[in-house]
């Protein structure tokens, strides 16, 4: 063996020893569409590789990211009927409700079920609280929202997840939650919440656009990051466990500043357009598609998260389990 080959070899070992950033499949959040009915698994048109199950088939969802390694799961639920109220999202039987009892009972501890806590899923206009002349009136939400959190966890959810972005959320959730005695389900807020693009192809998938207006009177202005770190020490200070940045890729610089500001885990949410980006790019041949949801990802992780909620998380978990970004 000549020297520059030794040099060669030793070099590609010492890179891998010497990594700054480390990836791990125990910190990734897998995101997964659940409809009411049975026997679903329709595959999302606008998000080529996923699935919507309903909650008799949701299972094999989760199966086949545990076998990769993905150990969590982020539940959005897509119900029957809607109304001014969402009253579907928190009634004893209603989709998530129905998939938290099936996962449990035959996953039991081996999958970690987080489910999101809002209401634009259920609300026939779509947004994410109560309707009251023609905007969104935050407190009158406050309770509902309270209501889903605790009839997830009392169904079984291990976490819960608010995302519509209402002020004192968390607040209004842990207080319910310690009130029944469910003090030790934690809340990962989704604290910095911008007003993206980057969500058309979720909206397709779960039917949660707005039928009137847009979200940016409740969702961030994407100029602006001071505001964010308000709104993150608005959540810790209210008893977040987690915050999440949403999106990921374009507010690099919002998980850093916070990464700098905090000490609580950052989860970062890589959106349906994110994803939906690299799986076009990907079929046009314009892109590798692994190694571009590799570097995505580490991107993610060295500006700061410690936990990554996306739709490429089984892909992930392979290219953590091959070396390629553990």
């Amino acid at each position: 063996m000549d020297i520059r080959t030794r040099r060669l070899r030793s070099s590609t070992i010492l890179r891998q020893m010497t990594r700054e950033t480390r990836l791990s499949a125990s910190s990734l959040i897998y995101p997964l569409f659940v409809r009411e009915g049975q026997g679903i698994e329709e595959p999302l048109p606008a998000m080529a590789g996923q699935t919507r199950y309903s909650p008799d088939t949701v299972a094999k969802g989760v199966q086949a990211a545990l076998d990769l390694g993905v150990r969590s799961f982020l539940l959005f639920g897509i119900p029957a009927s809607k109304d001014e109220v969402g009253t579907s999202a928190f009634i004893e039987d209603g989709v998530v409700q129905q998939a938290l009892r099936q996962l449990k009972q035959q996953f039991g501890s081996d999958a970690y079920l987080i489910t999101d806590v809002c209401l634009c899923e259920y609300t026939s206009h779509g947004h994410c609280g109560l309707i009251i002349d023609q905007n969104v009136d935050n407190d009158s939400t406050l309770p509902l929202l309270a209501k889903t959190a605790l009839s997830h966890a009392q169904a079984g959810a291990d976490m819960v997840a608010p995302s519509g972005m209402m002020d004192g959320t968390v607040a209004a959730l842990r207080a319910a939650l310690d009130a029944d005695g469910l003090t030790d389900v934690p809340i990962m807020s989704y604290a910095a919440k911008y007003a993206s693009a980057f969500y058309g192809p979720f909206r397709e998938a779960a039917g949660s656009a707005p039928q009137f207006g847009d979200r940016k009177s409740y969702q961030m202005d994407y100029h602006n990051s001071l505001e964010a770190l308000k709104r993150i020490q608005l959540d810790i200070d209210e008893s977040a466990d987690v915050v999440i940045v949403k999106p990921a890729l374009s507010y690099l610089d919002i998980i850093a500043k916070t990464a700098e500001m905090i000490l609580l885990p950052i989860a970062a949410y890589s959106v349906s357009g994110e994803y939906a980006m690299i799986k076009a790019a990907a079929a046009a041949d314009l892109v590798d598609e692994y190694k571009l949801i590799c570097e995505s990802a580490v991107s993610i992780y060295r500006a700061g998260a410690d936990i990554l909620i996306s739709y490429f998380a089984p892909e992930l978990a392979v290219a953590i389990q091959k070396g390629d970004i553990g």
